[in-house]
């Protein structure tokens, strides 16, 4: 898993926001991340596979909504990334609502 792939999944607010939620280790339906990041389901859906594709997270269908979560097989170095990340983004006072 590549360190820029990574960081281009995080480099967008949207995607980063979405990240701040997911990674308290729950899941989290995506009708949730909109309502939570006012974004449409289309807006939404482009950005979480862009995360699916970084592998940072997995996705399971429950009825018409896909829940994501963190993904578990991550390597602890990727995920050691995304916690500096997020934390860094804390410490600037932008944790997601």
């Amino acid at each position: 898993m590549a360190i820029t792939q990574i960081l281009s999944a995080l480099s967008e607010p949207t995607r980063l926001a979405a990240m701040q939620i997911i990674w308290d280790g729950g899941e989290h339906c995506v009708c949730e991340l909109m309502d939570r990041l006012n974004a449409t389901q289309s807006r939404m859906s482009r950005h979480m596979g862009v995360l699916k594709a970084a592998r940072l997270v997995i996705d399971r269908r429950d009825a018409q909504w896909v829940r994501y979560r963190r993904n578990p097989d991550l390597p602890q170095s990727a995920a050691r990334i995304v916690d500096a990340v997020i934390a860094a983004t804390a410490v600037e006072g932008k944790v997601a609502a």
